[in-house]
C-alpha cells in the first residue's frame, strides 16, 4: 500500500520542495493542501509523481478533524509557519485521527513542550516529530557526530547566514522578526542568561564565502541542549543576513523593540520582506552554517572542531526540509518509528541528512585535530574552515 502524506503549506517553498521530492518515491501518494484550493490543485498537477498527487483547501485555524477526515492522510507534515504563536492543534488532530506528525518549527516552545502529547501519540499508536529542520535535528547531528572527540565539550556556537537572492517565504521572515529585539536566555558561562534577537553582533569569516555579520537568535536547541549536553557550559545559537547593511538595519531595529519603541516587527514582515528585496543586487545564491565546538580533548589538549557548510545556487532553503522527507519515506517504506511525541533528536544521524543533499550544491567540512571530514566526499570547491 502507498503511504498518503499529506503537506500542510505544500505549494510554499519549504512544502514545494518537500512535496516534489516525495512524489517520486513509488511509495507515496502526496497530498498538498493550503488556504487555496486552486494553488494547491495547481501545485499538485505540475509534480513528476510516481502516483497521482492531490490537491486541497485547508486552514490550520479552521475544522481539522473534518478536513482530515476528507482528506485521508497516513502522515501529516506540517510546513505552515510560522509556529511561533502556533500550539500544537494540528499535531493533536493528527493524534486523535490515528494519522503520524511530523513539523519543520523552529520556535523553542513550540518544539521543547511537544512531549505534553507524549501519552497521547502512545495510546494512540502514532509517531510526533516536532522540530524536523536545521535545528535543533541538524545542529545536533553535528554534535553527536564530534562529541566522542572531546573529554570535555565545554562551547557549541553555531549559526546559518542567508543567502540575499533566495526565495525568502512570509512565515520564514515573520518567524525571525518575532524575535528581533525580544529577550530570551541562552546558556552561558553555566547558567541561563538573558540576551536579545539579533543583538550581541559579532562577525565570522566562511571559506568560499568570506565575511558574514551574525546576531543572537532564539531556537529549539537553547531550551533542549543544555540537558542533553550537561558538561556545556556554553551554548549560542546566531543568524546573519548576506548583506551586511541589511543585516545592521536588522540590528537597528531589534534596539527599537528591545526600548519599547516597537511592539513586534513581526506584523510588518510583508513591507520588511519587500523591502530586503532590493538589496537583492548586491547579494548571491549563497549560504551557509557554522559551528565551532570547543573544549578538551582526550588527550588533556584543548581542543576546537570547526565545521562550515556553504550551499550555492540558492540550495540552502532545502537543507531544512530534508528531514521530513527521510522520515516520511522511511516510514513509507515500512519502517516502524517508536510511537510517541518528541523533538526531533536521535532519530536521523549526520550521514543520512548529508547524504540526502547530494543531489545539492552543497559542500561541508569539519576540521580539528585528527579529523578532516567532507561530504560529499572528494568535493573541492570549499577548501579550508578558517
Amino acid at each position: 500500500m502507498t503511504l498518503r502524506v499529506l503537506i500542510i503549506g505544500g505549494y510554499g517553498n519549504f512544502g514545494g520542495y518537500i512535496a516534489r521530492t516525495l512524489a517520486t518515491d513509488p511509495n507515496i501518494v502526496v497530498l498538498i493542501a493550503g488556504r487555496s484550493s486552486e494553488k494547491a490543485r495547481a501545485a499538485a498537477a505540475s509534480l513528476a509523481a510516481a502516483n497521482p498527487a492531490e490537491g486541497y483547501a485547508l486552514d490550520i485555524a479552521g475544522d481539522l478533524p473534518n478536513a482530515f477526515a476528507a482528506i485521508r492522510p497516513d502522515l501529516v507534515i506540517h510546513t505552515s509557519g510560522p509556529f511561533q504563536g502556533q500550539d500544537h492543534r494540528v499535531a493533536r488532530t493528527a493524534i486523535a485521527a490515528g494519522v503520524h506528525y511530523i513539523d519543520m518549527a523552529d520556535s523553542r516552545d513550540f518544539v521543547a513542550t511537544i512531549g505534553a502529547l507524549d501519552d497521547a501519540a502512545r495510546a494512540a499508536g502514532v509517531t510526533v516529530v516536532a522540530g524536523a529542520s536545521s535545528v535543533p535535528c541538524l545542529t545536533a547531528a553535528f554534535i553527536d557526530r564530534y562529541r566522542p572527540a572531546f573529554a570535555r565539550l565545554d562551547s557549541a556556537v553555531y549559526g546559518i547566514t542567508t543567502a540575499q537572492q533566495t526565495n525568502t517565504g512570509l512565515g520564514t521572515a515573520a518567524a525571525v522578526l518575532s524575535y528581533v529585539g525580544k529577550p530570551f536566555t541562552r546558556w552561558s558561562k553555566g547558567a541561563r542568561r538573558q540576551t536579545h534577537g539579533w543583538q550581541g553582533l559579532h562577525a565570522v569569516r566562511y571559506p568560499e564565502i568570506a565575511m558574514r555579520l551574525f546576531g543572537d537568535c532564539d531556537v529549539p536547541d537553547l531550551a533542549l541542549f543544555p540537558a542533553r549536553y550537561p558538561e556545556l557550559r556554553e551554548l549560542r545559537f546566531v543568524a546573519g543576513h548576506e548583506v551586511k547593511l541589511l543585516h545592521l538595519g536588522t540590528w537597528l531595529l531589534s534596539w527599537f523593540v528591545r526600548l519599547g519603541l516597537i511592539d513586534s516587527l513581526a506584523r510588518y514582515a510583508p513591507g520588511l520582506l519587500k523591502a530586503s528585496s532590493l538589496f537583492d543586487p548586491l547579494g548571491s545564491g549563497r549560504s551557509g552554517l557554522h559551528m565551532i565546538l570547543s573544549g578538551t580533548g582526550n588527550d588533556g589538549r584543548p581542543m576546537t572542531v570547526r565545521i562550515f557548510m556553504v550551499a550555492r545556487q540558492a540550495h540552502g532553503p532545502n537543507i531544512p526540509c530534508v528531514p521530513s522527507i527521510i522520515l516520511a519515506r522511511r516510514i513509507a517504506a515500512g519502517e516502524r518509528i517508536a510511537p510517541g511525541a518528541r523533538p526531533c533528536l536521535d532519530l536521523i544521524d549526520l550521514n543520512a541528512l548529508l547524504g540526502a543533499l547530494d543531489d545539492l550544491d552543497i559542500t561541508t567540512v569539519a576540521r580539528g585535530p585528527g579529523i578532516n571530514d567532507r561530504w560529499p566526499a572528494g568535493g573541492d570547491r570549499l577548501s579550508s574552515g578558517n
